[in-house]
């Protein structure tokens, strides 16, 4: 099957099993006369006031999704997702099981009540990348490139030549938040696998150890290029996007610590650019925790890592000495809470269950605003 027969699969699978098939209102974009992107998610006003802002990561599109009741009554003005918003994995065959999962999403009428209260901004990870912890050698990446673009709204235009990496700045001057979503697909080379017998020697769970090799690559020159240049745009808090964990430690699971130099290149450039309000968002994990890192770098760096939407699972987790709570392995979306006049910074977790969960309150001093 030829790069265009499976292209062709793709569109034909999303436009016969959603756009067809779902009333006006329906999530996915629909193509324009001019063949462009016209969407239909809720716009996102560049020049608003942020005050709320959720986000989340794992949904499965066959599982149930009460969680988007809870996050509706939280009213935020943006919604971020994280990756692994669908679970599509392909076959060798083609890309189809991807655009399948992408037209069940769009179907999903606790998702569609989410999109019709509040505007998204997403990034992807492995899950609907197309393969499971794939990186810049999966062969699909440019048709998942396609539905991406098609399901979430985005314009071509708003894209890099290759990738889906961007970022957008929202707010008045002295008010504005910007929002960086970083690609840890596209360009990322492969982590170094662990051992069996050295896992089990370990304790540690997961499949990856770190690897010393400095020709590897998180984001590829391209990338690391852009983040640059956006670290030093005109704004007060900038949240990055980082589908996976960027400062846990001790996991063999997927995680930038795995190409330590990358890690450190990132704490390197936030430091270099001189950039205030720095905060990371990740996902992945499929539990939710907040870390905390100071080591080189300027102020202290947070990451919330919300996960997941509707796909948690418990298990052991190893000591990680930039943990600051325990792991909440409940159904979960993180929320930050903006309090410009007071600049104050609340970010937390809340629980499907409703029970409160960890959170942090952090002034706008403590990260170099």
């Amino acid at each position: 099957m030829t790069a265009r027969d499976l292209r062709r699969a793709a569109r034909v699978a999303i436009s016969r099993r959603a756009l067809l098939g779902l009333p006006a209102a329906t999530l996915l974009a629909s193509p324009d006369a001019q063949g462009g992107t016209g969407s239909r998610w809720l716009p996102l006003d560049a020049g608003a006031v942020l005050q709320r802002i959720a986000f989340g990561s794992c949904l499965h599109q066959d599982r149930p999704q009460p969680i988007w009741r809870r996050v509706i009554e939280t009213k935020p003005d943006l919604f971020l997702m994280l990756g692994d918003n669908v679970y599509g994995d392909v076959s060798d065959a083609a890309p189809t099981e991807l655009a399948g999962a992408y037209a069940r999403q769009a179907s999903h009428a606790d998702f569609r009540a989410a999109a019709e209260a509040m505007p998204f901004l997403a990034t992807w990870d492995d899950h609907d990348y197309g393969r499971n912890d794939a990186g810049a050698d999966f062969p699909f990446k440019a048709q998942s490139r396609e539905l991406f673009a098609t399901f979430w709204g985005v314009p071509q235009a708003e894209l890099p030549a290759a990738g889906i990496y961007r970022a957008v700045v929202i707010g008045p001057p002295g008010r504005r938040v910007q929002v960086i979503l970083l690609d840890l697909r596209t360009f990322r080379s492969a982590f170094a696998p662990r051992p069996a017998a050295e896992r089990l020697m370990s304790g540690t769970p997961g499949p990856y150890k770190p690897d010393p090799d400095p020709a590897k690559t998180m984001l590829g020159e391209t990338q690391w290029a852009w983040l640059a240049d956006e670290l030093r745009v005109p704004a007060e808090l900038r949240i990055v996007v980082s589908s996976i964990q960027l400062l846990a430690d001790a996991h063999g699971f997927e995680r930038w610590g795995h190409l330590p130099h990358e890690l450190e290149r990132f704490c390197r450039l936030v430091a270099a650019s001189g950039a205030g309000g720095v905060i990371v968002i990740s996902g992945d994990r499929h539990r939710a925790a907040i870390y905390r890192r100071t080591r080189g770098l300027p102020y202290p760096l947070y990451e919330i890592t919300s996960s997941a939407l509707n796909l948690s699972r418990a298990g052991a987790e190893p000591a990680d000495a930039g943990r600051l709570t325990p792991m909440l392995a409940e159904d979960n979306f993180g929320l930050f809470t903006i309090d410009w006049p007071r600049r104050r910074l609340g970010a937390g977790l809340r629980r499907l269950s409703g029970i409160p969960g960890e959170g942090i309150a952090i002034g706008f001093e403590e990260i170099g605003l």
